[in-house]
């Protein structure tokens, strides 16, 4: 590892940052011609010396000048040292402090500078400047739209156009759920504050608006139209140091349509009409059948303002985005039980649980996707148990049946005709019977009724005897109909071929 440098060679180092030259005693400077003399002056002093040098002459000035010149060189004239504007440097001259300060060269003309950092600030240049952008994405493909008035320029519903103006304003008796306003300089277009509309139709906060619905164009109010919006007390005095995001009324009721509508029903109050009969809409269904809406009365537009405790719904447990199914899982509340109280809560418990489970099995029965087969799968009650297979000789011969008609011969002579029965055990027969399962080895013997022994019947009276019987009969019979694969599926041995296939006959 080499030496570190020591106090001798940052010493040195000190000695050459000091840039004061050392005062020369000794040396007299030269005489340096006047800066007002005139060019014939000049011009006379060159034809005084060629004179002299003629007369082989020579002054005595000349001569002291040689001896002087003779001994040591002249030094250049020194600059006057200054101190320059801005911090010190690490390493200060012993006179830093006695120098007088430099004052910068500029041009009276140019502007002043700004005090800071200079350089790009991003979109909008310097603090305080917008940027407005002209195109939007409004898909996840990335197709573009221009921004018109505020708001994505999208394709008109011809019917869609008669229940709002251009500026916004619903047509025909109708009305916003949330609170519409006009911005200072942006004329009579109307907007609503984008925490406003994303809370009515269940989002937590206006971020997720946004991002969901790609079609929205947010705007960011700036400092003029911020103090007037709370002016007219549409935000309250303590957002006059947020960004505030405003969205055009027009494109909420364009994108959301009867749901952001004060009792809006399908079609009836949607925009897109052509979209929604085309996806099967219900026309005349309520859009939110959970709003409260009394038909006379006037409408609680102050419910998803943040101030008037709409901000309440973050405490709630409910999910930031809209669940698909509709369903909302609420946190379980906690209730203090008392030896008073311990069986209504009890009973409760359980209706609740009975109601979870009752609705996890009704899921099921639509099937769930297993993402690493790619395929559906079924409960298994669902799912058959035995399979039996009968060749129909003559298709013309009528079944009794309005699904599966007489067939004409020359469909099962040409296809291959398979009609499908789904038949279910009769009723009181065990589901040990019927069921393919496996069963323990100590219960293999078990498996329905016949597996009683004529011991224990013996000791039964005649009357349960008999329904034993009858119960046994019908276990037999529907085990009848199920035989071995071979059989009754027409199944058979695979034929392989030596040729083809050999193998070993050992």
């Amino acid at each position: 590892m080499p030496r570190r440098p020591g106090r001798a060679a940052a010493k040195r180092a000190a000695a050459k940052l000091e840039s004061t030259p050392r005062a020369l005693e000794e040396i007299e400077d030269e005489a340096m011609p006047d800066v007002g003399a005139s060019d014939a002056e000049q011009q006379a002093e060159p034809e005084q010396q060629d004179n002299e040098e003629e007369s082989g002459v020579e002054p005595e000035e000349n001569q002291e000048s040689d001896g002087v010149s003779a001994k040591s060189p002249t030094p250049p004239p020194q600059p006057i040292r200054k101190r320059r504007l801005g911090r010190p440097p690490k390493n200060r001259p012993p006179d830093w402090d006695s120098l007088p300060l430099e004052t910068p060269h500029r041009d009276p003309n140019d502007p002043p500078r700004r005090r800071g950092r200079g350089g790009w600030r991003g979109r909008g240049g310097r603090k305080g400047a917008s940027y407005q952008p002209t195109q939007q994405t409004i898909d996840k493909e990335g197709n573009m739209m221009d921004i018109v008035d505020d708001e994505v320029a999208l394709p008109e519903d011809p019917e869609g156009e008669t229940k709002v103006d251009k500026l916004g304003n619903l047509q025909g008796g109708r009305e916003y759920r949330c609170r519409t306003f006009t911005v200072a300089g942006r004329g009579d277009r109307l907007y609503m504050l984008s925490t406003e509309p994303a809370r009515c139709v269940g989002f937590r906060d206006s971020y997720l608006f946004f991002t969901k619905h790609k079609r929205l164009y947010k705007i960011i109010v700036d400092d003029d139209e911020k103090r007037d919006m709370i002016e007219r007390e549409i935000i309250p005095h303590s957002y006059k140091g947020r960004a505030i995001g405003i969205v055009t009324a027009r494109s909420v009721f364009r994108e959301f349509g009867a749901l952001i509508i004060v009792g809006g029903k399908r079609i009836i109050d949607d925009y897109e009409v052509a979209k929604a009969r085309a996806e099967g809409v219900v026309e005349g269904e309520l859009a939110d059948p959970n709003d409260k809406f009394v038909e006379g009365e006037e409408y609680n537009k102050n419910q998803y303002v943040a101030w008037h405790g709409a901000s309440a719904v973050y405490h709630s447990g409910a999910p930031s985005v809209p669940m698909q199914n509709g369903k909302v899982d609420i946190k379980k509340r906690r209730v203090n039980v008392t030896d008073v109280n311990w069986q209504l809560e009890h009973a409760r418990e359980a209706s609740r649980f009975n109601a979870e489970i009752g609705a996890i099995r009704r899921q099921n029965l639509s099937g769930v996707y297993d993402v690493h087969t790619n395929m559906m799968l079924y409960p298994a009650t669902m799912q058959p148990t035995h399979a039996r297979f009968e060749q129909v000789a003559d298709s013309t011969v009528p079944t009794g049946s309005a699904r599966f008609p007489p067939l004409d011969p020359k469909i099962p002579r040409n296809f291959k005709v398979i009609d499908m029965y789904m038949e279910s055990p009769p009723a009181g027969l065990s589901p040990a019977v019927y069921e393919d399962r496996e069963a323990p080895s100590f219960l293999a013997e078990f498996q329905g009724l016949g597996a009683v022994s004529k011991d224990i019947l013996d000791e039964l009276p005649p009357e349960c005897r008999k329904a034993f019987e009858t119960a046994l009969d019908k276990e037999n019979s529907w085990k009848a109909k199920w035989g071995p694969e071979s059989v009754m599926a027409h199944r058979r041995p695979p034929i392989i071929d030596a040729a083809i296939v050999p193998y070993s006959r050992i």
